[in-house]
């Protein structure tokens, strides 16, 4: 399993909009933060090992609307 964190930057007004879109449309999220700065929102995704991350966030993230922007981090180690 692979962790993925995607900052969205969003139309203006459209964030809680954006926000239940991605909720309700991709099963991969976990969840979704309102966040400040210069992205709107910050999506935690798991997605199996292998998966194409490059795809998903083309075909699944960038296919909601109202999305201006995104910025995605690889993680590699989880410290608990």
């Amino acid at each position: 399993m692979q962790t993925i964190f995607v900052f969205v930057k969003c139309e203006l007004g459209q964030a809680y909009k954006v926000a239940a879109d991605l909720v309700d449309n991709v099963t991969e999220l976990s969840e979704v933060y309102s966040i400040s700065g210069e992205f709107d929102l910050m999506a935690k995704v798991h997605l199996d090992d292998g998966y194409d991350i490059g795809r998903f966030v083309n075909e699944k993230v960038h296919a909601i609307d109202n999305i201006k922007d995104t910025q995605t981090l690889m993680t590699f180690n989880a410290f608990t």
